[in-house]
């Protein structure tokens, strides 16, 4: 598995991703900020990730996500792929993607996948337990059940819900995998925000009004607007998307 140390993050973004891609070179603030805070952590590096409809749906009642956002959000995603160490999703995007996990739409290593299946359910047939990047599945430590295909199964206490985020993010930089972008779903996001294991947010939206779906956020009921989560962010346009990229003060 490949760790941070490997080669110097800058010359990944500026070598790999940046040469020869006029599109890329064009939301250079967008990388150069995210790798500046990533260098700058004084450790583990998380970066949450989502894409939804205007009125904040990741995916219909049916769960078909495919394509919320537009071209230049997937080259997005692809390229944190490529920036980061490992890629984290749950079980539910498993089940309802099938996604590969790999960097394919730009230059640049795929990461290592990691995939959250508390209870230990997910069949082992799906597309990442077999072939490509490592792979591991992380359930709790009293699930029942074995690994999956070629998946190293790692198991971890449990948090008030799931997996413990914290131990998570522990886990993964102990074997070298410093930068961790949480890919989705809703709930995994929402989980790893809600424990504030967080240390930037990407939200992407597009114009797109689907009425009813699945929520980006699934997070604790506030009383009062104040008592909310108030962010600052930074705008950005990916095609006819709207990135907001959000720093946020992780409690450590």
């Amino acid at each position: 598995m490949r760790g941070i140390a490997s080669e110097p993050i800058s010359d990944r973004v500026w070598n790999a991703l940046l040469a020869g891609d006029l599109a890329a070179r064009r939301t250079a603030a967008l990388y150069g900020a995210l790798l500046d805070a990533a260098q700058a952590a004084p450790g583990p590096f998380v970066l949450g990730r989502l894409s939804q409809s205007l009125d904040g749906r990741i995916a219909t009642d049916s769960g078909h996500s495919f394509w919320i956002s537009g071209e230049a959000d997937v080259v997005h995603t692809h390229r944190l792929r490529a920036l980061f160490d490992a890629v984290v999703v749950g079980a539910g995007t498993v089940r309802a993607d099938d996604p590969l996990l790999t960097t394919r739409h730009c230059a640049g290593a795929s990461p290592v996948r990691v995939v959250i299946d508390t209870e230990r359910r997910l069949a082992p047939h799906y597309r990442l337990f077999h072939g490509g990047p490592a792979t591991l599945l992380l359930c709790a430590e009293d699930a029942p059940g074995e690994s999956a295909g070629e998946a190293e199964l790692l198991r971890l206490p449990r948090g008030d819900a799931g997996l413990d985020a914290a131990a998570i993010v522990a886990r993964l930089a102990a074997r070298g995998l410093r930068r961790i972008y949480v890919e989705g779903g809703g709930i995994t996001v929402s989980r790893f925000l809600a424990a504030g294991c967080l240390d930037r947010l990407h939200v992407t939206i597009a114009p797109l009004l689907l009425g009813s779906g699945i929520p980006a956020f699934t997070l604790p009921s506030v009383a009062r607007p104040e008592h909310g989560m108030r962010l600052n962010w930074t705008l950005h346009t990916l095609g006819d998307d709207l990135l907001f990229d959000i720093p946020l003060e992780r409690r450590r």
